[in-house]
């Protein structure tokens, strides 16, 4: 068992922990408040002002009529739920290999998988686009999704996971009859669950605030996603910063709603991708 900490340890430590959490929330706290003050009160102003005298949901309001707030948001709900679920799938069939099966090559096959994690995506952007060009996808959701399915920190996070699984689960299935795609579905998929879940949030936040390669491939205003959105939002208001401010808001609220239903799985899927 580990010893606990001395107490000036953990005051300490608490504080740090504070402290940290203030650079996160501060900000957070700021863009709030902006959205919420009224136009008689400044917004930048030393000592700042947090609290808004008083509170107006106005700028909400002109954020949501002004542009195509609700289409914008729709596009990047139906980008989430094209893209994520194909996501994961594809991740798991790619991992289960690489860490299941034995073949010859494989640790050549993941340490090339892996490499791509090094490289930029900007230096993606040319070849991705001339496939999505000559395969017809410019200005559709399937130029925005597909290029994006296959990650290679997907493959890598749970083929870890799937490592973990003790090995007699599998054979137990063998001995039961299942063939080779049953222990996949029925046994490996519902052991990584909680990283299932954690990629699910990365992948999910990923997609929220893409931004380079949905400019790059969408033409049409209309089918522009949220990220693109409130860059056109900053176009139409220009130095109106309270509607930036409850655009942004607005933004993160479906982010931030995700991350609180699946927090418990993401806490156990950390845990468990870092075991050893």
């Amino acid at each position: 068992m580990s010893r606990p900490l001395p107490s000036r340890t953990r005051i300490l430590f608490y504080l740090l922990l504070s402290a940290v959490s203030l650079v996160f929330v501060v900000p957070f706290l700021i863009l709030l408040s902006t959205a919420v003050k009224p136009l008689s009160q400044p917004i930048f102003s030393f000592p700042p002002q947090l609290v808004p005298l008083p509170p107006v949901l106005d700028w909400f309001i002109e954020a949501w009529t002004q542009i195509s707030f609700p289409r914008y948001l729709w596009n990047s709900i139906l980008l989430e739920l094209l893209t994520v679920p194909a996501y994961l799938l594809i991740s798991a069939l790619a991992a289960y290999p690489l860490a299941r099966l034995q073949f010859r090559g494989k640790r050549l096959v993941f340490g090339l998988i892996v490499s791509t994690m090094f490289l930029p995506g900007e230096v993606m952007l040319v070849p991705r686009f001339l496939v999505v060009s000559q395969l017809g996808m410019v200005d559709t959701f399937a130029g925005v999704v597909l290029p994006g399915l296959m990650s290679a920190f997907g493959v890598f996070l749970l083929r870890q996971a799937f490592e973990q699984i003790p090995r007699e689960l599998f054979e137990a299935g063998r001995i039961d009859g299942c063939n080779q795609w049953q222990v996949f579905w029925r046994i490996a998929l519902p052991q990584v669950k909680p990283t299932m879940a954690t990629l699910a949030i990365f992948a999910f936040i990923s997609v929220w605030n893409n931004f380079i390669w949905p400019l790059v491939v969408l033409k049409t205003d209309t089918n522009y996603p949220l990220a693109l959105g409130l860059a056109y939002l900053a176009g139409v208001f220009g130095d109106d910063q309270r509607s930036l401010a409850a655009g942004t808001v607005m933004a993160l609220v479906p982010v931030v709603a995700f991350f609180i239903a699946m927090q418990r799985h993401f806490i156990e899927g950390m845990k468990g991708s870092v075991k050893g």
